[in-house]
């Protein structure tokens, strides 16, 4: 009996664990818990027989005094233990790297000619290469000489490998390297030192004759560096093939009208089988166009989808998207006549979305297509209104009427602090209650009617604060554009009209009235942050990410010596993760 091998998990493996989970949990879901219980699950139940065996043949060998003793089928219980902790740190590294990727837009149905043929292509190859490998692996078990161990590594390992690749080639091809490649090769190159320590103290032994004799460095052997290698890349490649799955799963609401929260291992097989000649090619590229307005127009709540999960985060982005390009077709207005026009056409498309048409309607994707912009138009198409209500749609359209009373030569149509919160609440109030209502369709939990009441009253409140800030942040930018919405009564009170910020929106004047609409847009988040509290568990801390990364911009401009980006505060983007890790760790 010893203790080698309890020590080396004790030093090597266990401050790892232990430094991850601090990290990862602030991000933590219960999906997240299931991925990796389920890959703990099959690393122990797929490598408990082949471990087995290469123990029973004398491959590797541990000398008595350094186990504690307990054995399963001949294997150390600090062996087991190693599937164990291997695949936990693996997938937490995997899972904090994947966290903010937005799977969807990485797969590829065969319709998309292009992107089609190369990954079909890719695949093939890859599997070629793999067969030659296993085959490669099985020459090298028949010799049965020092090319064993490397040859019972490649059989047991390249089957899962070829199967998991095959299944989920789209988004292994797909994903950004530090979502595969790097959780691969950090925890394989950490693993390498720490079997070069356990072999030089020989905590475990791989024998004379059945290796190859090839060393990675002095110590470590390069069945070993193969063997870490090899493991790391089959933890990885089963959570982007879980991903995969979900990704296809959530995406397609045609295909798949009930998604469980956990899905059983049935639903994700069934998932991964789906042909890509079923995917939705146009949904795919709408969720494209929408993450890509998103990440350009708003870092902020960029960062904070991240956080949001499944249909949840895809409904949201949607929502964002068509909210954007709404704005953007009055703004991008060439004319006061061209913004009416593009309201008119809104409320039309609404009226069409809800039944609400008075003559015969077209059908939604005729009028679309025939009417808008080819870059807006899958924002309108996908937009989900089976379980959004029309009035704060109808209220959002008319909150752009707002700004089209701008394009008239003298007219600055805030006249005081009630003027701006009508506005406020029909362009940003509208804006929460809307995603308010995507939180309490995709809910896990039931809420009661009051509590939805009082949540959704607090999200319009808090809705108005951070337009508030928004404002705030962009007088310069308005001014450029014409435009003020600092109530006009506050400027009379300064001794100043709308004109003479037009003229000098940086003026000292013009900042103490910056930092009253900020002191009004904290007073009315303070009063409205609780009901984030209210909020269902899996929606309670993104949402508060999603407020606090904004409310974030007014802390920046009540602080002397801000940075500008084209005229605008910005927050460093070390602050807004240090924000959205701590209104996650709230719970």
């Amino acid at each position: 009996m010893g203790w080698d091998y309890a020590l080396v998990h004790l030093y090597y493996n266990i401050p790892p664990a232990i430094l991850l989970t601090a990290c990862f949990y602030p991000l933590c879901t219960k999906i997240d818990v299931y991925k990796i219980l389920f890959l703990i699950l099959i690393a122990v139940v797929s490598t408990t027989p082949w471990d087995s065996y290469l123990i029973h043949q004398r491959i590797w060998t541990y000398p008595a005094d350094a186990i504690v003793g307990p054995t399963l089928f001949r294997i150390p219980a600090e062996e087991i233990f190693f599937f164990v902790i291997q695949t936990y740190n693996t997938s937490l590294l995997y899972l904090s790297a994947s966290k903010p990727t937005f799977h969807p837009i990485h797969l590829r149905g065969e319709k998309l000619l292009h992107d089609g043929r190369r990954l079909r292509l890719w695949r093939w190859l890859g599997a070629v290469f793999l067969l030659g490998l296993i085959f490669l692996g099985a020459g090298m078990i028949a010799g049965n000489g020092k090319g064993l161990y490397m040859g019972l590594i490649i059989v047991w390992a390249g089957p899962f490998i070829l199967m998991l690749w095959m299944l989920s080639y789209q988004l292994l091809i797909n994903l950004p390297l530090s979502n595969t490649l790097f959780p691969i090769l950090a925890p394989t190159w950490y693993l390498w030192i720490v079997d070069t320590i356990a072999l030089r103290r020989g905590t475990w032994v791989i024998e004379t004759g059945t290796k190859l004799g090839w060393h990675l460095w002095d110590g470590l052997d390069v069945e070993e560096a193969f063997f870490f290698l090899v493991t790391n890349t089959l933890i990885v490649l089963g959570l982007v093939a879980f991903d995969n799955a979900l990704a296809i799963l959530n995406t397609f609401p045609r295909k798949f009208a009930n998604v469980q929260r956990l899905p059983s291992p049935v639903q994700l097989v069934k998932a991964l089988l789906v042909s890509p000649s079923e995917f939705e090619d146009a949904r795919i590229v709408g969720l494209q166009e929408a993450l890509k307005r998103l990440r350009k127009k708003s870092r902020s709540f960029y960062l904070a989808s991240g956080c949001f999960q499944g249909r949840l985060r895809i409904d949201l982005i949607l929502l964002y998207s068509f909210c954007r390009v709404a704005d953007d077709l009055i703004d991008n207005a060439e004319s006061g006549t061209e913004a009416r026009h593009w309201i008119l056409k809104l409320t039309e498309y609404l009226d069409i979305r809800y039944g609400r048409a008075t003559e015969k309607p077209r059908s939604l994707e005729v009028f679309v297509q025939s009417t808008f912009p080819q870059d807006a138009q899958s924002a309108l198409l996908l937009l989900p209104t089976a379980y959004l209500s029309p009035t704060p749609l109808y209220e959002l359209v008319k909150g752009f009427e707002t700004d089209l009373d701008f394009s008239t030569p003298g007219h600055f149509p805030i006249s005081d602090e009630q003027t701006l919160q009508i506005y406020g609440s029909r362009v940003a109030g509208t804006v929460a209650e809307l995603c308010l209502e995507l939180a309490f369709h995709h809910a896990s939990g039931r809420t009661t009617e009051q509590q939805r009441r009082k949540i959704v009253e607090a999200g319009g409140r808090m809705g108005i604060a951070l337009q508030y800030v928004n404002i705030a942040r962009d007088i310069t930018v308005d001014a450029k554009n014409e435009r003020v919405y600092i109530p006009s009564s506050w400027l009379e009170s300064d001794g100043l009209r709308p004109e003479d910020v037009l003229k000098d929106p940086a003026s000292t004047r013009i900042e103490r009235l910056r930092q009253r609409l900020l002191d009004s847009a904290m007073k009315i988040y303070d009063e409205a942050k609780g009901a984030i509290e209210l909020l269902p568990g899996e929606s309670r801390g993104p949402m508060r990410v999603a407020v606090e990364s904004y409310v974030e911009i007014g802390r920046v401009l009540r602080e002397s010596g801000y940075t500008l980006k084209a005229d605008r505060a910005t927050v460093p983007k070390v602050r807004r993760l240090r924000v959205a890790w701590t209104a996650l760790s709230k719970g």
